[in-house]
């Protein structure tokens, strides 16, 4: 199972309809969808799953003692709590049994991919090795999941030691915690492998966005209590919903937007008849590695937090370094650079943050698509196929445009990444409002939301196609 899988983008034809946009209205998609019996049955199991899902969410750790609202306001403001928060759906505040969420597992895959590139055995094994490799691969980073579960959990009790209720905790119990975290990321990794599996769409893309959804409510509540104390004017919430409504259109204008690539086929004469001579498109996504490359980066600058909480936060030179480290890559934080040096004071250590997200968005998005598109192997197709690009020659040429075009390609769409990323910060200071009611308009969070739902879609779509086709 990938987990590049649902976060794809789309193209338009030379019609000028997005080929991967939907060709049906949304009303007239889930009708036809609801009135075929498989796939009925496909959407409600994947609801079944969503229901567990949400379930398990409100089900505590069963420590006694484990209190969650100390915990939720001892780390109310923590960027990483936050985020890790908002994507499982508010367990982590919660102290759920899904308090972990599947960022153990998006983790292990983040290695596993950078591995898989670096070490020429495991490169080749998933080129020639087809479905076993697959599976030795799925394997690993089953395995690897397991180890991070533990290590995120244990960094996750270390920066929660500040409340009462966690400090008082001892050691047997705080192992029980970490145990009932790691059966719960591993039990929501099962349940997105069933939805594969068994319902539609990508299982680990659509758990994430359940976890989403299930936090807009909170979100929602919380912004209407803001609302109504006077923290937040409600022309602050007139601005949200037009940034809201602004950076969606924006979000799937690009994930639907393509390069195409004229193929020009030769013609072959076969007995009596001639064949090709046509012409086609060699579609490229303008955002080729989707929500992937903030994921990966939301997850490194989140990485100098967790070590300092498991080498002892200030107390110890070494926590201590990466507890000022990790001030220097959250680009929400609005304190000095050095504090006392008056050129420095002034500058936010946000902007250091801002700058280290963006070039982190590029290079992820650079390197996965470097992993996705391999231009001598598409040249090397076209040359023995038989087609070429109108004006270019087959062979080198052909590769050295390749590599051009999906160069500059890859510069716009990681472009559109960095900027959806940094919407959720540059976003509540347009609309005047505190961070934390905000979080939802921009960054992976939206992103998710309108990729997993438009390849959804379009999956369900394509369902209906084949449907179609087969009844003629």
């Amino acid at each position: 199972m990938s987990l590049a899988t649902g976060f794809g983008g789309g193209g338009f034809t030379p019609s000028g309809r997005s080929d991967k946009g939907l060709s049906l209205p949304l009303s007239e998609t889930f009708r036809l969808a609801w009135a075929d019996p498989e796939l009925r049955q496909r959407i409600l199991f994947v609801l079944g799953m969503f229901a567990v899902y949400a379930l398990g969410v409100h089900v505590p750790v069963p420590v006694p003692g484990f209190d969650s609202r100390s915990v939720a306001e001892q780390l109310k403001g923590v960027p990483m709590f936050e985020y890790l928060n908002v994507f499982g759906g508010g367990a982590l505040q919660r102290l759920s049994i899904f308090a972990l969420g599947l960022n153990p597992y998006i983790t292990a895959s983040i290695i596993m991919q950078i591995l898989q590139s670096a070490i020429p055995q495991w490169k080749k094994e998933m080129q020639e090795g087809g479905e076993y490799a697959r599976k030795q691969n799925n394997k690993r980073t089953r395995m690897l999941s397991l180890f991070l579960c533990v290590a995120q959990g244990w960094g996750l009790l270390q920066i929660m030691r500040g409340a009462p209720s966690i400090a008082a905790i001892p050691m047997g119990y705080q192992l029980t915690i970490i145990l009932f975290w790691t059966a719960g990321s591993m039990f929501m990794l099962w349940l997105g492998e069933q939805i594969s599996e068994k319902g539609i769409g990508n299982g680990v893309s659509l758990m994430i966005f359940a976890g989403i959804i299930i936090s807009l409510p909170g979100l929602a509540t919380d912004l209407a209590r803001g609302v109504r104390n006077g923290v937040v004017s409600p022309f602050s919430v007139v601005a949200v919903l037009l940034i809201f409504l602004a950076a969606t259109w924006f979000i799937v204008y690009f994930t639907t937007a393509q390069r195409r690539i004229p193929i020009q086929h030769m013609r072959r004469t076969i007995g009596t008849r001639q064949v090709g001579g046509n012409t086609s498109y060699l579609p490229l996504s303008v955002n080729m590695a989707g929500v992937l490359p903030i994921i990966f980066a939301v997850s490194l600058v989140g990485l100098p937090s967790q070590f300092s909480a498991l080498f002892g936060e200030r107390t110890t030179p070494l926590g201590n370094f990466f507890y000022e480290l990790s001030t220097f890559l959250i680009p929400s934080n609005p304190a000095g650079i050095m504090p006392g040096v008056p050129v420095l004071e002034n500058i936010p250590r946000g902007v250091i943050g801002s700058i280290a997200y963006t070039l982190l968005i590029f290079f992820f998005t650079y390197f996965w698509t470097a992993l996705q598109y391999n231009v001598e192997d598409i040249s090397n197709n076209l040359k023995r196929g038989g087609s070429f690009i109108p004006g270019v020659r087959p062979g080198k040429q052909t590769k050295d445009f390749l590599d051009g075009v999906i160069t500059r390609v890859t510069f716009v769409g990681a472009a559109f990444i960095a900027a959806v990323a940094l919407l959720q910060y540059i976003a509540p200071a347009i609309a005047r409002i505190p961070f934390q009611y905000v979080s939802i308009i921009g960054g992976t969070s939206l992103l998710i939301i309108v990729s997993v739902a438009l390849e959804t879609m379009r999956q369900i779509e394509a369902n209906l196609l084949m449907k179609q086709y087969g009844q003629q």
